[in-house]
């Protein structure tokens, strides 16, 4: 292009507004792998491994997604579904861990090694469920090196030139800078489900009414006990003054009836990794714009009762903490977040600053507000950021806990039924074991004229469980060559189950198998036949079910 061209094209570029330039980059390859997450680098790496061509577009700076981003206490419920590539990243912890210059700031000797359930160090199996964000890191980023992984940086343009189809296959996608990806088989690997929306796949968002699919634990659940505010809390900004407002955050009603439907999230927040090592240990200051009418809530609660669990300190090794929300009054912003995931970017980055200010004013209010009780400051004083953690992002971490988006709707759907093992599955491609777990989705004034959480359910399931290949296949006439590995097919409840690290990791291997068959066959990836897959899915080591 001759420099008139050039600034031809540049003008009307800039003047349009428009991100595609005409000298933009085009990749082709087999494997296209939308996402910065854990799941995506797990994909990428069997992609790999499978000799097959591969890039992961990432719209986010740092890969891991949870794993890497503060969630070190991992969710697993039993840590016999571990398989593939899954099994293979806590087996890098542990050998982490077996080397003593890996214990900087403990011993150890004096690390409690308690995770979900029991012992975090399994010897027999030699793998380990907690880590520091920074350990996990590291070991992604290990395997993008060993495999020779491509990583794009660059969000995907979500506007209707973002993506290309002919019929019912996604051709390519296009990220905001430009950078167009061809490719035979593409994934969503992300937790918001971008692609999947823009590739015209059918889904959902919020609580199905529990009567749609026989769910005893969808929709409206007011009455769990769970994580609850303490009784009695003035709903009022102005206590018993209705005419001053609701306090920030409540709603006048639920909204509906019990087991009623709504398009309300279960809440957010980050996993924070504090430390009360005094060498290692960054002071927690006031949040630029502090405002103490947002924690009105926090100190309401205590005034009624709460002395304890504004959040958990679950030990990491190196006297570091996955803090995650524990109570009624916690790190959850209930309610901020129910327009994140049709939210464009910017909005998006707002939503997250707001969590990032309301935990960081959270703990700087526990810390130092005089309306805050002696025994309780000095219970949260010793606490800070690590100076050795997320030291590219100012110390906190970088990943928002998006616990629910979007969620696809295929032709087969995970219920609570499945998750409960009252329902036959035929193509198992992964397994998960935790409990059906939705965090609180509102507060509410009640009957009573009080204050309570809603949407909380912790409800146990009958053991592992299988996951149908159909989980993560759209339906075929919306689009025959795009997995879907974090935004399943399934209800609310049932995705409070599934959504958890190692299952995102295993189904997203599990899919790029099945995804290499599909191109060997030259076949949609809703006609891969299970006599073809479950072989390759065993060889690579993936638990498909357990034993008697």
């Amino acid at each position: 292009m001759n420099p008139l061209s050039r600034f031809i094209t540049n003008t009307i570029s800039f003047v349009c507004g428009s991100t595609l330039l005409l000298s933009a980059e085009t990749t082709k390859v087999d494997f296209c792998i939308y996402g910065g997450t854990s799941g995506a680098v797990a994909a990428a790496v069997q992609a790999k491994r499978m000799k097959r061509t591969v890039v992961i577009v990432s719209p986010d700076r740092f890969l891991g997604g949870m794993t890497s981003g503060g969630l070190g206490f991992t969710d697993i419920g039993d840590e016999r579904i571990l398989g593939g590539l899954s099994a293979e990243f806590f087996q890098k912890v542990y050998q982490h861990y077996q080397k003593d210059e890996a214990w900087k700031w403990q011993g150890k000797e004096t690390f409690a090694n308690k995770g979900q359930g029991g012992p975090a160090m399994n010897h027999k199996e030699k793998t380990m469920s907690l880590f520091e964000p920074s350990v996990a890191s590291a070991i992604y980023d290990q395997w993008i090196r060993e495999h020779d992984i491509r990583v794009i940086h660059g969000k995907l343009d979500r506007s209707k030139q973002g993506v290309v189809k002919q019929g019912a296959s996604l051709v390519s996608m296009r990220t905001l800078d430009g950078h167009v990806i061809e490719a035979k088989v593409f994934m969503d690997a992300t937790y918001e489900g971008d692609l999947m929306a823009a590739a015209g796949v059918t889904y959902t968002m919020g609580r199905e009414a529990a009567s749609r699919y026989g769910e005893s634990e969808n929709g409206i659940q007011p009455g769990h006990p769970g994580n609850q505010l303490p009784r009695g809390i003035d709903p009022y900004i102005v206590p018993k003054n209705p005419q001053s407002g609701l306090l920030p955050g409540v709603n006048a009603d639920l909204g509906g009836a019990k087991g009623d439907g709504d398009k309300k999230l279960q809440a957010f927040c980050y996993r924070m990794c504090l430390t009360n090592h005094p060498e290692n240990r960054i002071a927690i200051t006031k949040p630029e714009g502090y405002d103490e009418k947002a924690y009105e809530i926090v100190f309401r609660s205590i005034e009624a009762g709460q002395k304890n669990r504004f959040m958990k300190f679950s030990a990491l090794p190196n006297r570091k903490t996955d803090s995650n929300n524990d109570s009624g009054a916690s790190t959850d912003l209930i309610g901020e977040n129910y327009s994140y995931p049709e939210a464009d970017y910017a909005t998006r980055e707002k939503i997250a600053a707001a969590h990032k200010k309301w935990q960081m004013g959270l703990l700087w209010t526990l810390q130092h507000h005089p309306r805050v009780p002696e025994a309780i400051r000095k219970a949260h004083e010793p606490w800070g950021l690590p100076k050795d953690e997320f030291v590219e992002n100012e110390h906190w971490a970088h990943a928002l806990y998006v616990r629910e988006a979007r969620r696809m709707i295929g032709d087969y759907l995970v219920t609570q039924d499945v998750v409960s093992n009252k329902k036959e599955v035929a193509r198992s491609i992964g397994m998960g074991a935790y409990t059906m777990d939705s965090h609180h989705v509102q507060r509410y004034v009640t009957e009573k004229g009080d204050v309570q959480n809603e949407g909380d359910v912790q409800s146990r399931i009958r053991g592992p469980y299988r996951i149908d290949y159909g989980a993560v296949v759209p339906r075929k006439q919306d689009c025959e060559n795009l997995y879907v590995t974090f935004c399943v097919s399934a209800s609310h409840i049932a995705f409070g189950s599934i959504r958890m690290e190692p299952v995102f990791m295993c189904l997203a291997q599990s899919a790029v198998t099945a995804g290499v068959i599909a191109i060997e066959q030259g076949i949609a990836i809703q006609d891969v036949k299970y006599q073809d897959l479950k072989p390759r899915l065993l060889a690579d080591g993936q638990k498909l079910e357990l034993s008697k």
